[in-house]
């Protein structure tokens, strides 16, 4: 519990001897060994008393815990003997909001911009850029 090593526990009894005396070291040890395992008695018994407590409530837990599993797994049986596919699970792309990104536009990298339509009568006049790739086909 205090977890004093064998060279504490000397240092601790001679130090009671120096204080106490000779005289009256035994009678000290007895008292504290009394009042510990006094201690050690009203731990137990108070562990005890919180288990049982707790053990009723736990038992039902664990056993509506057990009903609700097996009712879920006859569920997911008779789904499959019937040939219904489990439904999935919720994810958290189903459960957005529909005002969301569509997936064409989430698909596409955001830093490209649409291109650039010349003005109808700029067309006309100016002929396009001239591609800087040389084509192999």
């Amino acid at each position: 519990m205090f977890n004093f090593s064998g060279s504490e526990i000397i240092f601790l009894l001679l130090l009671a001897l120096i204080i106490l005396g000779p005289e009256k070291l035994p009678d000290a040890i007895r008292s504290f060994g009394r009042t510990y395992a006094e201690f050690r008695k009203m731990t137990t018994g108070f562990q005890s008393e919180l288990k049982q407590v707790l053990d009723e409530p736990m038992r039902e837990m664990r056993q509506t815990a057990d009903a609700i599993r097996q009712a879920a797994d006859f569920d997911a049986a008779a789904d499959l003997l019937e040939g219904k596919p489990r439904p999935a699970a919720p994810s958290s792309a189903a459960a957005a909001p529909e005002t969301a990104t569509p997936p064409e536009a989430a698909a596409a990298p955001e830093t490209a911009s649409p291109p650039e339509t010349p003005p109808a009568d700029a067309a006309a006049a100016e002929p396009p850029p001239a591609s800087t790739e040389t084509s192999t086909s």
